[in-house]
């Protein structure tokens, strides 16, 4: 799963014109840590159709500051540049398959 490093980064994946979505995390978060494996497992299952990036809240604040993250983990799902659904806190791996499913 790639994680979103810079600004262009995510310029370039809008501009790409696919469908993402984006887990904004942070290393020391607990909660973040416990659904890193679902979101892993997603990316993998929906690899070509749907990109799953991860943002650290911590190192990317501008990205944070534009999806006005308040709690993480925080999980948006976006598509032609419109974010059409979010996921805030844990969630079920089923209620998130189902969300990027929608993305498809």
């Amino acid at each position: 799963m790639k994680a979103i490093n810079s600004n262009k980064q995510f310029n370039d994946l809008v501009n790409s014109g696919k469908p993402f979505v984006l887990d904004f995390y942070a290393d020391w978060c607990g909660p973040c840590q416990a659904l890193l494996p679902t979101v892993e497992k997603l990316s993998k299952e929906f690899e070509g159709q749907v990109e799953i990036l991860k943002v650290n809240v911590d190192e990317q604040r501008d990205l944070a500051g534009k999806f006005n993250i308040r709690s993480i983990p925080a999980i948006f799902f976006l598509q032609e540049n419109k974010v059409v659904d979010r996921s805030i806190g844990v969630a079920s791996e089923t209620a998130l398959r189902n969300k990027v499913a929608a993305l498809v």
